[in-house]
């Protein structure tokens, strides 16, 4: 596990819009306060912390910190509630920031993360819990045409992004399941790319770890032959059976043709702050907000995977944040008792054949 280094600073990426959450920043530091304050300057100063708190999203070209920004901007509530979504290595390293990064109350992060940290911190899982379970992040194994298997990249060289990105933690995780050796770079996604494309350097594959479809296979031109290989994963454990579809990529799969993977749970996780702590107070207030609001984040310009979010949802071998869990065993009494309550016994039937159909789908893979 890598230490924290100086990621930590206080540069913000743009000012515009900050006070309504809409500008992911580098990182929360605070200055030493100039001499000479008085006590209207103490008393901002203690309303505009009071109520704000940092979310670790993940790099900028990443889903995770568009999540991160659409949260802060729906939740905003001017001097009682402010976020703000902090540009990150990525979710994998998240983790450490929501254990030990000062200014991160609440993170995005990918449930396999956890496993690296088991070593150092056996308790990790009553010191983290989970809000909300987000988006799957679909694994892309991207190859030159001559790659027709995951065993044709035996020995080859194989790109897994930046050091700290989901990609570089879980996929040699999984090409380790998978018992594929190959070369492992971690340069940026981009230049690995056009490497690829040029056949430069040896380059026969990228891997993508992040929420479909990626801009940079829709929006790209790509030569004849290059295509995802299919993986077929029998060791689930945190991971999903997924496909990548014509629709996904209509450029680069064929129509009525799915190329099967596997996809990562990623969620939205807070650190397990005891009840009567201000910290807990604020990620309440966060969840409160949130979840309240939750149909805005299904209008158009939002994330579209938003509309695939069941706040229901279980994150298996995590423990609900207590103030989300609070809220929805409300909601479902509240709407048990009144009118139209088949609306919830719905959800829950919903969330049921959704369990039985991701334990189905396992099963087919044996």
């Amino acid at each position: 596990m890598k230490n924290l280094v100086c990621w930590v600073l206080a540069l913000v990426v743009g000012t515009a819009g900050l006070g309504i959450g809409a500008m992911p920043v580098v990182a929360l530091a605070q200055p030493a306060p100039a001499p000479g304050g008085g006590a209207a300057e103490a008393i901002a100063r203690d309303k505009l912390n009071a109520w704000t708190l940092g979310l670790a999203g993940g790099q900028l070209e990443c889903a995770p910190i568009r999540f991160a920004t659409e949260i802060a901007r729906v939740v905003d509530d001017g001097d009682n509630l402010h976020v703000l979504p902090i540009v990150t290595r990525g979710p994998t390293e998240n983790v450490e920031a929501l254990l030990y990064l000062r200014g991160v109350d609440a993170a995005i992060i990918n449930a396999d993360a956890l496993e690296q940290f088991k070593t150092l911190v056996p308790n990790i899982q009553q010191r983290i819990t989970y809000i909300l379970s987000l988006f799957p992040s679909e694994l892309h194994v991207f190859v030159r045409p001559e790659i027709n298997s995951l065993a044709d990249l035996k020995g080859k060289k194989v790109n897994f992004n930046t050091p700290g990105t989901t990609a570089a933690y879980s996929g040699p995780l999984i090409f380790e399941k998978l018992k594929i050796n190959v070369e492992k770079t971690f340069i940026p996604h981009q230049v690995a790319l056009e490497q690829m494309k040029s056949g430069q350097n040896d380059m026969e594959a990228v891997v993508f770890i992040t929420s479909k479809p990626v801009d940079a296979f829709t929006r790209g031109q790509w030569p004849q032959g290059f295509k995802f290989l299919p993986v077929e994963f029998n060791d689930f454990g945190f991971y999903l059976p997924s496909s990548l579809t014509s629709a996904d990529y209509p450029e680069l799969i064929q129509p009525g043709q799915d190329v099967a993977t596997i996809a990562i749970p990623t969620i939205l996780a807070a650190y397990n702050w005891p009840t009567s702590s201000d910290r807990y107070r604020r990620v309440a207030r966060l969840t409160d907000y949130l979840f309240n609001r939750l149909p805005m984040l299904h209008e158009a310009g939002f994330h579209p995977k938003w509309k695939d979010v069941n706040a229901y949802a279980q994150v298996p071998g995590l423990n609900r944040f207590p103030a989300a869990q609070d809220w929805l065993d409300k909601a479902r009494a509240k709407t048990a008792l009144a009118p139209g309550a088949a609306s919830t016994q719905q959800q829950a039937e919903q969330e049921r054949l959704y369990q039985e159909f991701l334990t189905w789908r396992k099963q087919q893979h044996r």
